[in-house]
């Protein structure tokens, strides 16, 4: 796998993007636009609160919250919410990290959570020569911790997105949008217009279609 300079490093954040919407992905990071919403801001406020952690010693367990993280082989870079780091077993000096990240919401289908979480653990392995097993999500609705395990299908998917958005960047091309129930709760969809473009676009097929069949 050939290697990213730094200048054509994407953030970490953006494979969540991308597994999300691919439009989404585009209009922040190619067109260089945000928009918050209710469910951004508890986003933002709850990543902000983490960030102000420090790191610490738990025991066997050392604590970094906001660690940075970069990968060449990727070409990503960010930073985790917080990585534990477990002393290893019948050992003094080996600490295995255990990156977790928090999100506001609840579990979902999409796994584009699990892979912002796995392309961390990606990142961690590179900078540190080492492989890593597992890590986990919080979710502010449930309080609770899900365990993800970095099995091959994981990675892979992680790999294939992140190459993805780099092509789609390289393109400098915005996908056209494409409504989903989804769309009613991105912070996008008053500037995306995901119903009203769509719309045009199905007209603008029609019309031409009509021309087409009068013409031949």
């Amino acid at each position: 796998m050939s290697k990213y300079n730094e200048n054509e490093y994407i953030s970490l954040s953006a494979l969540q993007h991308m597994l999300f919407c691919e439009r989404q992905c585009a209009l922040i990071h190619i067109e260089q636009l945000w928009v918050e919403n209710k469910f951004t801001a508890e986003g933002r406020v709850m990543h902000e609160r983490v960030d102000r952690g420090d790191h610490g010693n738990r025991g066997k367990t050392r604590v970094e919250y906001s660690l940075p993280l970069k990968s060449r082989l990727l070409g990503i870079t960010g930073k985790a919410d917080v990585v534990e780091f477990n002393l290893q077993k019948g050992s003094k000096k080996q600490w295995i990290p255990f990156p977790l990240e928090y999100k506001r919401g609840k579990p979902k289908q999409n796994p584009a959570d699990k892979v912002q979480l796995c392309a961390q653990a990606l990142c961690l392995e590179e900078m540190l020569n080492l492989r890593l097993e597992k890590g986990a999500l919080f979710y502010g609705k449930t309080r609770r911790r899900q365990s993800v395990v970095f099995d091959d299908k994981l990675r892979q998917l992680t790999i294939e997105t992140a190459k993805k958005i780099h092509v789609m960047i390289d393109s400098g091309i915005t996908p056209a949008p494409h409504y989903e129930k989804k769309c009613d709760t991105c912070s996008f969809l008053n500037l995306c217009l995901p119903k009203a473009i769509e719309k045009s676009r199905k007209v603008s097929a029609w019309l031409e279609r009509i021309v087409h069949k009068e013409l031949s």
